[in-house]
């Protein structure tokens, strides 16, 4: 079979296959059996149709579409495994299928035009010796007591208290009701309107002002037991309830009773109750480790992001098709898990109107994690970056002593461990051969506002009226 190549864009290779004469002719004699012995026509039993009967009836042009749907795929996988050609993805027909109809003749040789997909090539310009700024994420160690003293809110105990008013910090039984009232510019002779759920009995309010709408908390600052109190307040923007978004509201509040936290000790006995350790310094010891770490590790993701975002400008690569529908793909099936995970119905979210637009939408995302991702392991090619069999059969072990009780296969484990160590070991190459310089948490971000405010500025002076 005479096959010629040429290279196409989106790391496509071109195939003009010439089909021999007699290819043609015995698909052809062979689609013609077939059909005798499967059409129906009056009057004739099946398999004893006449030729040229079955020929009129159906028409030369159906007849030879029917040769051609089997014949092209045949011959474009032989043409390519002949040709050796490593295709990812499945064939795609160059040639007009109605030209092949009208140039196919029976006995005669016949040439397709087809394309497949193989890997890209990755042009990497540069990959080391790189500059950038990241920032440094530092231990905060007021995160320690930050977390100590939430557990000593949940296990608090709630005392009555008499004798004085609402004050931050309690919590107080009420009786509220609310209505949504008029904003500046309404009409004045509105009537106010309920807030859907906007009532309780009983109702346990924490008096820390991040715990409800913004003005409910501090108007009931003084209030005694037995006292009923008008509080305004202000639903925020954006707000849960859109239809309740930025509105304000008026609150008839009742307080029937105050009641005092009373924090457990911050002792031995409290970092039992709490957690696996025996004393308190085990669990800030714990606890200051599993920061530092945290701190470490994002101050690190950084680090790897800023050389990342280095790197994406660096790499030239032809993405073929298949390879960015399979990407789509992945990240569409990451997205439905998670959200069934949630306890969200998946088929409900991903509707037939819904998926083509999500596919588009995804796409742009898809070839950046596809440039990345070659990039990186690219790099790992040139610069012979591997793991040993040792260290991934360590973390492996490691994962499945962690998730013991967790149905997991083992071989795939196996497979993703070491995908993940090799390209640990490339990011730290990468920073270890280029120059990271470390700012403080939020310099960067800020110095992002003020370049787009400055651009803004200089937008609006270049298009005012002079």
């Amino acid at each position: 079979m005479k096959v010629t190549q040429e290279k196409l864009e989106k790391s496509q290779i071109g195939l003009e296959i010439e089909i021999a004469a007699e290819i043609t002719q015995q698909k052809y004699e062979q689609v013609i059996k077939n059909l005798r012995g499967s059409v129906n026509i009056p009057g004739f039993r099946k398999g004893k149709v006449p030729r040229q009967i079955l020929l009129q009836r159906l028409g030369t042009s159906r007849i030879k579409a029917s040769v051609l749907e089997e014949l092209i795929p045949e011959i474009v996988e032989k043409a390519v495994k002949q040709e050796a050609i490593p295709a990812i993805g499945q064939p795609r027909l160059r040639s007009s299928f109605d030209d092949l109809i009208n140039n196919y003749q029976p006995g005669q040789p016949l040439i397709i035009a087809a394309a497949v997909d193989v890997n890209p090539e990755i042009n990497l310009k540069q990959y080391t010796g790189f500059q950038v700024k990241a920032e440094e994420i530092k231990y905060d160690p007021t995160r320690v007591d930050s977390v100590l003293d939430q557990e000593r809110q949940k296990m608090a105990t709630l005392i009555p208290v008499e004798g004085r008013a609402a004050q931050i910090g309690d919590v107080a039984v009420v009786d509220f009701q609310g209505v949504l009232t008029k904003a500046e510019g309404e009409d004045e002779s509105t009537e106010p309107t309920p807030i859907p759920g906007g009532e309780a009995t009983d109702f346990q309010v924490e008096l820390q002002e991040d715990k409800f709408i913004p003005g409910f908390v501090s108007g009931m600052v003084g209030m005694n037991p037995g006292e009923t109190r008008e509080i305004a307040a202000q639903f925020p923007s954006p707000y849960a309830s859109p239809e309740l978004a930025g509105k304000p509201a008026l609150f008839t509040v009742t307080l029937k009773e105050i009641k005092e936290k009373e924090l457990p000790e911050l002792n031995d006995d409290f970092a039992q109750e709490v957690s696996d350790f025996e004393t308190l310094a085990q669990l800030r010891a714990s606890l200051e480790e599993r920061y530092q770490k945290e701190a470490q590790e994002q101050t690190k993701a950084n680090q790897q992001e800023a050389l990342l975002a280095e790197l994406l400008q660096q790499v030239e690569i032809d993405l073929p098709v298949t390879l960015i529908e399979q990407e789509v793909d992945a990240m569409l099936t990451q997205t439905a898990m998670k959200l069934s995970e949630q306890g969200l119905d998946v088929r409900k979210l991903f509707t037939q109107d819904i998926i083509p637009q999500l596919r588009e939408r995804s796409q742009p995302e898809a070839i950046e994690r596809l440039k990345r991702s070659l990039a990186i392991e690219e790099i790992g090619k040139r610069e012979s970056i591997q793991t040993t069999t040792e260290e991934v059969a360590a973390k492996v072990k490691e994962l499945l002593e962690q998730y013991a009780d967790e149905d997991i296969d083992a071989v795939k484990l196996q497979s993703v461990v070491e995908a993940q160590l090799i390209n640990e070991k490339i990011m730290d190459w990468l920073i270890a051969n280029s120059s990271v310089e470390l700012l403080p948490a939020g310099s960067l971000s800020a110095s992002d506002e003020t370049d787009s405010e400055a651009e803004a500025t200089t937008e609006a002076d270049t298009t005012s009226p002079e």
